[in-house]
């Protein structure tokens, strides 16, 4: 396993990932550990879901046929 050392991190986030860990129940290290890995190893763009992830969320709410166009009713067109 691989360490990682990060230097100069403000007050306030320390503060809040020790709130974190222990709400948590559980280290500081680890609760950092789990804050990289939902950061970086789930979703891109952190709590934005992806293109496809979001389609995918879509309900199955029925076929195309609402999406057809009503080709008796025409509109004016100023050209």
């Amino acid at each position: 396993m691989a360490q990682l050392v990060v230097r100069n991190l403000e007050e306030q986030v320390v503060a809040r990932l020790r709130r974190r860990a222990a709400e948590l129940g559980v280290s500081v290290e680890e609760a950092h550990r789990q804050v990289l890995r939902e950061a970086l190893l789930k979703s891109k763009g952190r709590g934005k879901p992806t293109f496809k992830e979001h389609l995918l969320a879509m309900p199955d709410v029925g076929g195309d046929a609402i999406f057809a166009r009503n080709t008796k009713t025409r509109r004016p067109v100023e050209i």
